[in-house]
């Protein structure tokens, strides 16, 4: 049984997240010797763990393969994607891809972005590949930090954490990255919002077993976890929320919280915010000033698109907060600091307050 158990960890190991069996010894990499980035780490060096393949052993893909919405065969109805919009292009990324890359990076129009994900975490999240005013692309380093997702940056070789958004070791130490903001939803919702969306294609270069999960059970199991992390349990370790964060404090929003309302206006650090969200998605917008006095309506599913506010002075917004019809066609709310990531994940890294209702 044990040899099986050896076979079955060494096997995922090869081809997936940073992860190991629970009876395997973590280490710690070796990060002060000649030839590594740097000793000088903004976050505790004792706690940046080696995941198991190895720096690139787990492959982000560059600028891949697209195919429209109808070509799609290996989605299910209720598979998650991540979503950017950019203009007219709007572009879908799989979780069942990013379980086994982590890292896409990918030209939208004029965005250069490196959509990241942590399958450990449940943390999708769009970073701008332009940094010191040069196109980078981002790969996977093969470290972890509170079972966290570490990408690197091809242009200085800086370590970054992914939840914390900034570059915790290397030249970039302590620099922000820049953040588009991603929908997170299931590939149902993905075709009724945008029938004509591009979707990153399986034909990506590896041999893959994409719409397998490499992680088993991971994602629902509360007791399964392959590294050692904090474990808040105001909340179910696994359950997904929206995360607002600011500085070193975050809020979180549950699908609960939209059972019974689909607006959620609330304020976080003198910031004024709204929450939009069903049993499918959930979304932050920052209000300013001009934008919180108004009347919101949801009508999200009444036309079979996009929209999913209306406002009293006529205008209709889709679910990225652009106005697309109305006086204030062509305005954009303002890009919150947010994202979807699962409950243990979040207070890891943040003070973290939950919302309880208005």
């Amino acid at each position: 049984m044990k040899k099986k158990l050896f076979l079955f960890a060494l096997t995922t190991v090869l081809f997936s997240c940073s992860k190991s069996s629970t009876n395997s010894i973590i280490t710690n990499p070796d990060i002060s010797q000649p030839g590594n980035v740097s000793a000088q780490w903004s976050i505790p060096v004792a706690e940046v763990l080696d995941g198991g393949p190895g720096k690139d052993g787990i492959p982000a893909l560059v600028n891949p393969t697209f195919v429209s919405a109808s070509e799609v065969t290996f989605l299910n109805d209720q598979d998650l994607v991540l979503l950017f919009k950019n203009g007219n292009m709007v572009r879908a990324y799989p979780h069942d891809i990013l379980d086994w890359h982590e890292i896409i990076n990918d030209n939208i129009g004029d965005v250069s972005m490196a959509v990241t994900f942590c399958p450990l975490t449940g943390t999708g999240i769009g970073w701008g590949r332009i940094i010191n005013n040069v196109e980078t692309t981002f790969g996977v380093s093969g470290l972890l930090y509170n079972t966290n997702l570490i990408p690197y940056d091809r242009l200085t070789d800086s370590n970054w954490s992914q939840i914390l958004n900034e570059s915790v070791n290397g030249e970039l130490n302590g620099q922000k990255a820049e953040l588009y903001q991603l929908l997170e939803t299931n590939w149902a919702t993905v075709k009724q919002m945008y029938p004509d969306i591009g979707v990153v294609s399986t034909s990506t270069g590896f041999s893959r077993t994409y719409g397998t999960s490499p992680y088993g059970d991971y994602n629902t199991n509360n007791e399964r976890f392959f590294f050692p992390v904090d474990k808040d349990s105001r909340l179910p370790l696994k359950e997904k929320v929206l995360a607002i964060l600011d500085e070193g404090d975050a809020k979180v929003y549950q699908f609960s919280d939209f059972l019974n309302e689909n607006i959620i206006q609330d304020s976080f650090k003198g910031k004024d915010y709204m929450m939009v969200g069903n049993t499918n998605f959930m979304f932050a917008y920052e209000l300013t000033a001009d934008l919180k006095n108004l009347d919101f309506t949801y009508v999200f599913g009444r036309n079979g698109d996009d929209i999913v506010l209306e406002d009293n002075e006529g205008n209709s917004w889709n679910v990225f907060g652009e106005a697309v019809s109305g006086p204030r066609q062509g305005e954009k709310m303002a890009v919150s600091n947010a994202m979807m990531g699962q409950w243990f994940s979040i207070p890891a890294f943040y003070n973290t307050e939950i919302y309880s209702g208005s």
